[in-house]
């Protein structure tokens, strides 16, 4: 399915009378059972279905983000930049969104920001952190509530600054701030595969003055070093306390691990190579035997592997729509 088609067919949907949220969530069952087929009968290879379930997510948000807005327009008015303009949400996506990777069953991370602080232009007005907060809430509605016919995808928002004690949506000023004050190295982990899903020529100036210098340090980054090795231990921890053998994303010589040597390598090095600042997992790995970081038959072995991962990791959750990547017991399964 092209973004072409998802438009068509969410039209169509429309079109026969249903309701955004259930022409959502029909939609993404529509997609869901075509990539099945398609990958189970080998007629996809691997970034033919992550790309195509990363342009669901990003059609679903950019339809629940205009839902979003003209409800809260319609009560409030519209919020409004410093020359006048109108201010939308910018919608960040984190992790495998941002890197055009999501699986069949992916939560989709998020963060909210938005450009200036202000009320919005009405006869009860309300100020732009209130107004940007319930658009945020209305798009979560819209996509990851239960209903019968079930969720477009589920939202995960704790990777925004301060995480579940902090606001829904951010201004950019705030935003800043935190990156400078309190801004910690698994966050600029976090950062690295962070895109823009709205707005993203206006997210290009706050990326340049903000994201890229907090993520990618002009210098060779030695200072990296200790917390990589301090975040790897926790990792390890984790696999030994919760006996995770059996778990291709978190267990031993899972995907996570894969991830992490890819991401520690752009972290300390990205920040003197564009091309080490790429999002996908697998354009990294293409490149950091070009730069003589890792072996090239090394990188070889990585990338079969992850493709190999992920792909057992569809199956998995092809079972029962489940967010599981335990290998199964049944004998059947």
């Amino acid at each position: 399915p092209s973004p072409t088609t998802l438009a068509a067919a969410f039209e169509a949907l429309r079109a026969r009378g249903d309701e955004l949220p259930t022409a959502l969530r029909i939609l993404r069952q529509l997609v869901m059972e075509r990539l099945i087929v398609l990958d189970c009968d080998q007629l996809a290879p691997l970034d033919t279905i992550t790309t195509a379930v990363t342009d669901l997510a990003e059609f679903t948000l950019d339809q629940a983000c205009q839902a979003a807005h003209a409800q809260l327009q319609a009560q409030h008015g519209a919020p409004q930049g410093p020359q006048g303009q109108r201010a939308h949400l910018w919608v960040v996506g984190m992790g495998k969104l941002g890197g055009r990777e999501l699986n069949f069953s992916s939560d989709i991370d998020l963060v909210f920001l938005f450009p200036g602080y202000g009320e919005t232009a009405h006869a009860a007005p309300v100020s732009h952190d209130e107004y940007f907060i319930r658009v945020g809430q209305a798009l979560l509605r819209l996509l990851a509530s239960v209903t019968v016919d079930g969720f477009v995808f589920r939202v995960d928002m704790r990777l925004r600054p301060f995480g579940d004690s902090g606001p829904l949506a951010c201004g950019f000023s705030a935003f800043e701030d935190y990156l400078l004050q309190h801004g910690r190295d698994w966050e600029r982990y976090a950062w690295v595969k962070a895109r823009a899903l709205t707005a993203p020529e206006a997210y290009a100036d706050l990326y340049a003055e903000a994201v890229r210098p907090f993520v990618y340090r002009r210098y060779l980054d030695f200072g990296v070093f200790e917390s990589l090795r301090e975040m790897k231990q926790l990792i390890e921890k984790q696999v030994a306390r919760r006996d995770l053998v059996g778990h291709i994303k978190l267990g031993p010589g899972g995907i996570r691990e894969i991830e992490f040597i890819v991401q520690a390598l752009q972290l300390i090095r990205g920040g003197r190579d564009p091309a080490l600042t790429a999002r996908p997992t697998l354009e990294v790995l293409i490149e950091l035997p070009k730069k003589n970081l890792l072996p090239a038959r090394a990188a070889e072995e990585l990338s079969a592997a992850y493709v190999f991962l992920r792909n057992a990791e569809h199956r998995l959750q092809y079972l029962d729509d489940a967010q599981t990547h335990e290998l199964p017991v049944d004998p059947e399964d």
